[in-house]
């Protein structure tokens, strides 16, 4: 599922580059949403096969994708609501929970290290170390010519760093064809911290917040990141190192991922000795609306943990705007934010901001605490592929944007870890892998957007922008005379485009 700005989250809408009924089954890697958010989209398209993911990941989708479609199905019926006023033409849901169902159905789970054999054609998943179930998936593909000729490809998936809270270290097979590897950090480097160094930091977060007299508000991705917070959190509020404070999880997904965690804590490094690790007396689960709008009596002495990381949707979105303008609140990001999100522009030192089209001043602290990445950094990166050697035919570069891309690409020259080819494919690009002598062959059909415009802010960014600039320059003007003919200005300089 494409996120980051409006121009971006409308291709969740258009149709496919492919038909969907023409799939014979779908390899899953993990759970995250810009993985598996549109699965149920090739159900609804007419894709009837099997999808072979891990246990964990099929545990996470039977709480994720209800409630993807949930925000598919009330996102859109806000829409319409305004489209209906404005005379455009009514859209329909990216999917909706009938979907949803006949997806969960569908998938089938595997086991990793042993293989998995579909015909002629053999998987094999390797723990990735990224999120509960997260997996690197190798395949053995028979390209009879010549017979019998078997083409090795290893698709990354998302990568976690080495020593990563509840996950080993990632895990893969060497001596492929073709490597298809992620580039999230490609170029960024982090200093690796111990959990007790990572705990320590985000005391110092916490206690500053404190001190500053309001709410600490945390966006938390549902999955993996709000249970390394709690986790940390139950230990800071045992020990001491932390004042004991009421810590709110405002997140109905988040609260049944935590119960997934629960169920696999066994299968989880840090936590199988710890009696209900995600169960500290200070923790409140808020599931029901009410619930959450409760919380908004606290204007200080609590943490608030809520959903979406990116702070692009959710109930997070609720706090920020009623927490954003008081200057003794902080914001601490804890995740990736992407370009062209609520998260990136607070992240940037915005500060004006729309919500839910209501102008909010950014009074509020905003931290940054960058030691709960699940992504592997730069370094890692180059150093997972040199463990793949030799790569025999190439290696595919992806899940980055254009400045990681570059950046990893030539790391990777500089290392000397070339392979025979080093490509980084744009959307919609196709290739055909099988032409072994000449290398894969690169389709440039049609593309649904300008491979200069995806991970840039859009004309929408641009105009939320504008909008702010043009209240706050005639809030500063005199007169209304001259704000009226400012607006006249404004207006004849519109017709002329």
């Amino acid at each position: 599922m494409f996120q980051g700005s409006k121009t971006i989250k409308e291709l969740n809408y258009g149709a496919f580059p492919f038909d969907p009924a023409k799939i014979d089954f779908v390899f899953l890697t993990h759970a995250h949403t810009d993985h598996a958010g549109l699965m149920p989209k090739l159900i609804k398209l007419g894709f009837e096969g099997r999808i072979y993911t891990t246990a964990g990941t099929q545990g996470l989708l039977t709480y994720m994708l209800p409630d993807s479609a949930y925000i598919q199905e009330m996102e859109v019926d806000r829409l319409n609501r305004r489209n209906r006023q404005r005379g455009k033409a009514v859209v329909e849901p990216v999917y909706n929970h009938v979907h949803v169902e006949q997806c969960l159905s569908q998938i089938h789970t595997v086991d990793y290290g042993g293989w998995l054999e579909i015909g002629q054609l053999r998987a094999r998943f390797w723990n990735a170390g990224h999120i509960l179930g997260a997996a690197s998936i190798e395949l053995e593909v028979p390209t009879g010519d010549p017979a019998p000729s078997v083409l090795r490809l290893l698709f990354s998936g998302d990568i976690g760093p080495d020593h990563k809270l509840f996950h080993p270290d990632p895990e893969a097979p060497h001596n492929v064809d073709y490597l298809i590897c992620e580039s999230t950090y490609g170029g960024r480097s982090r200093v690796d911290v111990s959990p007790s160094k990572r705990r320590a930091l985000l005391a110092n977060e916490i206690n500053d917040a404190m001190k500053a007299g309001g709410a600490l508000i945390i966006p938390a991705f549902a999955v993996e990141r709000t249970q390394e917070l709690l986790l940390d959190l139950s230990y800071l509020l045992s020990s001491g190192d932390i004042p004991c404070l009421p810590v709110f999880l405002d997140s109905p997904l988040a609260i049944k991922v935590t119960s997934v965690f629960a169920e696999h804590a066994d299968d989880l490094e840090d936590v199988a000795a710890r009696i209900a690790p995600f169960g500290h007396s200070s923790f409140h689960f808020t599931e029901t609306v009410e619930e959450s709008k409760a919380i908004a009596r606290f204007s200080g002495g609590v943490i608030i943990v809520a959903a979406s990381g990116m702070c692009d949707a959710g109930r997070i979105r609720h706090h920020l705007k009623n927490h954003l303008w008081r200057p003794q609140s902080t914001v601490l990001l804890v995740g990736y934010q992407a370009e062209g999100t609520l998260g990136r522009l607070l992240e940037q030192g915005t500060k004006k901001v729309k919500i839910q089209g209501e102008e909010i001043e950014v009074r509020a602290r905003i931290r940054t605490l960058d030691t709960y990445s699940g992504h592997a950094d730069g370094d890692s990166l180059v150093e997972w592929v040199r463990e793949r050697q030799p790569v025999n035919q190439g290696i595919f570069l992806t899940h980055g944007g254009t400045a990681a891309l570059k950046a990893m690409r030539e790391e990777l020259i500089a290392q000397k870890l070339l392979s025979k080819r080093l490509m980084i494919p744009a959307l919609d690009d196709e290739f055909d892998l099988t032409s072994i002598e000449e290398g894969p062959q690169q389709d440039k059909g049609a593309r649904r957007l300008d491979p200069a415009v995806v991970d840039k802010p859009d004309w929408h960014n641009d105009l939320a922008q504008l909008t702010l600039d043009i209240r706050a320059s005639l809030d500063k003007v005199s007169t209304d005379k001259k704000r009226t003919a400012i607006l006249k200005d404004l207006r004849q300089a519109l017709g002329r485009g």
